[in-house]
């Protein structure tokens, strides 16, 4: 028998709303199976069974908030008997103001789970929504359209702003998790000038040969060199848990996306040093679409093994980073600029980047962190090879 818990999906997390089981009980369930929809301040996420058997009778119900570790159910190894009273679960109403289920119908609907808690508050069926998301997945934007009156009809009136994590909520996480890591961790910073010219020409020859929709961007040679890097200097790729370094055997890149309304989150690539550029290229794209319609797993919360932040595209020429415990680093990338470039006894002008480590000096010092950035350095010169 296992426990299927309220999850931490950060350092800042105390707290989490069930909004929705995705999973009745007594299904059977595998790993990986979605069991349930959590809300927490950075917004919506699908949790994730990690364990094989049978889903046992639901412990809390859609709207209501619980600590994290709280016990939302328990899962039964096939072949035991489900643990019940005999009977139905309890049906107190959740509190005022919190998101009731959706209504039930005889199939499964694909929906994001903000699209469900939206259709509840708004008493709305989804069964008569057409979904605009792929293959059909009904989006916040297709509940908010469905509810709102037609053009004329009497007593229309515009429907209510979209629900969620607030902006101002998500600031309030991010803070906690910074300040923690400011006050917890003794950082160290080192920077290094890559010249890029080399991996651009390699990419722009690659991208000729590709269709459009397969073309590969510079995000992805940065990460897959990230991810090769680590392979030679793996005590940044870990954690620092009760006192320790627990180096992670997996490369699980979280990746910084921010949000149309304000905030930033970064969930995690898994396997990124296995990837091809056009697996990793496929996995990025997927995972921004999917962040930015709050259809996460809780997984890709909670298995970034590093951090890569990119805000070239910003103009930002240099990234000193926090590190999000409890992680022991982060790389930075600034903007790609020419400049001067000396070489050989030859001077020219290069396409370069500013690569930054911020680093937890209990996991490691400035020496192996300066290995990891000429290694960053290295696969980036040989960009055929990642």
């Amino acid at each position: 028998m296992a426990e299927f818990r309220m999850p931490s999906l950060g350092a800042d997390m105390e707290e989490g709303t069930l909004v929705e089981w995705l999973a009745k009980p007594g299904e059977r369930v595998e790993r990986g199976t979605l069991l349930a929809a959590v809300e927490t301040q950075k917004g919506l996420f699908e949790i994730e069974s990690f364990e094989d058997g049978i889903l046992g009778p639901s412990l809390v119900q859609p709207g209501q908030t619980v600590p994290v570790g709280t016990v939302l159910a328990m899962i039964q190894m096939e072949g035991a008997a489900i643990v019940s009273s005999g009977a139905p679960p309890p049906t107190e109403q959740p509190p005022v103001g919190a998101a009731r289920p959706a209504t039930p119908t005889t199939r499964r609907i694909a929906a994001s789970p903000a699209a469900r808690k939206r259709a509840a508050e708004l008493d709305v069926d989804l069964a008569g929504i057409q979904g605009s998301g792929p293959d059909g997945a009904i989006q916040l934007s297709d509940v908010e359209r469905s509810a709102r009156p037609a053009p004329g009809e009497a007593g229309a009136h515009p429907a209510p702003a979209p629900s969620g994590a607030s902006r101002e909520g998500m600031r309030q996480a991010i803070a906690a998790a910074m300040s923690r890591a400011n006050r917890e961790i003794p950082h160290y910073y080192l920077e290094t000038d890559i010249d890029l010219s080399r991996a651009l020409r390699w990419l722009e020859g690659e991208n000729l040969k590709r269709p459009i929709r397969e073309r590969i961007l510079p995000a992805a040679l940065l990460l897959k060199a990230v991810a090769k890097a680590l392979g030679e200097v793996p005590e940044l790729n870990g954690y620092w848990l009760n006192d320790r370094l627990h180096v992670s055997p997996a490369i699980h890149i979280g990746f910084a996306i921010s949000l149309r309304d304000g905030g930033l989150i970064t969930p995690a690539i898994h396997n990124v040093d296995q990837l091809s550029l056009q697996e990793l290229m496929k996995a990025m794209g997927d995972l921004i679409e999917r962040t930015r319609a709050n259809r996460l797993r809780g997984s890709e919360m909670t298995d970034a093994t590093l951090t890569v932040t990119n805000l070239g595209d910003l103009g930002v020429k240099t990234v000193f980073g926090v590190i999000y415990p409890p992680q022991v680093a982060l790389v930075g990338f600034g903007r790609v600029t020419e400049r001067p470039w000396a070489e050989n006894g030859m001077l020219g002008v290069r396409r370069c980047v500013i690569a930054t480590l911020a680093a937890d000096h209990r996991a490691s010092d400035g020496h192996r962190g300066g290995q990891f950035l000429a290694a960053l350095d290295r696969f980036l010169q040989t960009p055929d090879k990642l």
